[in-house]
C-alpha cells in the first residue's frame, strides 16, 4: 500500500534504496541537522538495520518517492504509542537540490494525515535541534505544530551544546490547519 500525497509519495522501505540510504547515512551536512548520534556506517549495518523494519510494529519508517526523482528521503512515526495514539514523527530529506521545493511540506501533511485520518492519532511529537532555522519554520510556521518546551543544551554539534525544542500537534490542530488552509482540496 502507497500513501499518496499532493507531490509524494510515501511507500515501504524497499532493499533496493539501501545503497542511497547508505549515502545519506554517512553524509555529516544531513545527521549534523538531526537529533540522535550518528556513527559512520557500513552497507552491512544498514542491511540489518533494513531486516529490523519487518517486524517492528512500533516503529514504522517510510520511504518518500517524488515522480520526478524517486526516492528523496524518508519519514517515519516511532515509538508508537497504540494504547493512547500518538508517536514521534520525523523526517529526513536527502539530497540538498530537492529541499525549499515543498517536499518537506507534502512528506510531513501525508503523514499527517495518515497518522490522524487512518490511525485515528490523537497527537504527534518531535524535537528539532535548536540552530535548525528551516525546521522550526516548517513545522511551527508552516504546519501548526507548537512549541512545547526545550531541553537545553540537549544536542553537541560543531564544539557546542544546542537546546532540543520538543513541538508536537494533536488531531484538533491538524484539522484546524487542513481547514485553514485547503491543502487537501482538490485544485
Amino acid at each position: 500500500m502507497n500513501i499518496r500525497g499532493k507531490r509524494i509519495v510515501l511507500r515501504a522501505i524497499e532493499e533496493q534504496d539501501l545503497p542511497l540510504l547508505h549515502k545519506w547515512a554517512n553524509d555529516p551536512d544531513i545527521w549534523y541537522l538531526l537529533g540522535g548520534w550518528h556513527f559512520p556506517s557500513s552497507m552491512e549495518y544498514q542491511k540489518k538495520w533494513f531486516a529490523s523494519l519487518q517486524s517492528d510494529t512500533l516503529n514504522q519508517r517510510f520511504a518518500v518517492e517524488a515522480p520526478e526523482f524517486g526516492l528523496i528521503g524518508t519519514v517515519s512515526l516511532v515509538e508508537i504509542d497504540w494504547k493512547n495514539n500518538h508517536a514521534l514523527h520525523g523526517l529526513m530529506l536527502g539530497d540538498k537540490d530537492i529541499r525549499g521545493k515543498g517536499y518537506g511540506t507534502d512528506a510531513s501533511m501525508t503523514i499527517m494525515r495518515y497518522a490522524f485520518e487512518e490511525l485515528h492519532f490523537e497527537r504527534l511529537d518531535g524535537a528539532i535541534i535548536e540552530n535548525h532555522a528551516v525546521s522550526y519554520h516548517l513545522y511551527c510556521n508552516k504546519l501548526g505544530w507548537k512549541e512545547e518546551g526545550r531541553l537545553r543544551n540537549w544536542f553537541f554539534r560543531k564544539n557546542r551544546y544546542w537546546d532540543k525544542i520538543m513541538v508536537g500537534i494533536t488531531r484538533d490542530d491538524y484539522f484546524a490547519l487542513v481547514a485553514q488552509n485547503k491543502y487537501w482540496d482538490i485544485p
